[in-house]
């Protein structure tokens, strides 16, 4: 397991806990990214994580580009 001081750091620079970034760990380990439901829960935890609101039209197009594995190279042309 990671050292708590990394998660410490991290929650310092982001304001996010250690549940939070161990419990979205534990989503991705166990979940099939091509389930939509999975997928939309990932999208909500980050958005939540990050202060950024995703509308349901982005959600659904990052949905359906991760089901599709059409993932452009640099993420950020997607927004």
């Amino acid at each position: 397991m990671l050292d708590d001081s990394l998660f410490k750091k991290i929650e310092k620079k982001t304001n996010v806990d250690k549940n939070t970034i161990v419990s979205l760990a534990e989503k991705l380990k166990k979940g099939n990214m091509k389930d939509e439901a999975t997928l939309s829960e990932v999208i909500d935890t980050l958005s939540k994580m990050t202060g950024k609101k995703v509308n349901k039209d982005l959600k659904e197009k990052i949905i359906k580009k991760v089901v599709n594995d059409d993932i452009p190279q640099n993420v950020d042309k997607m927004f």
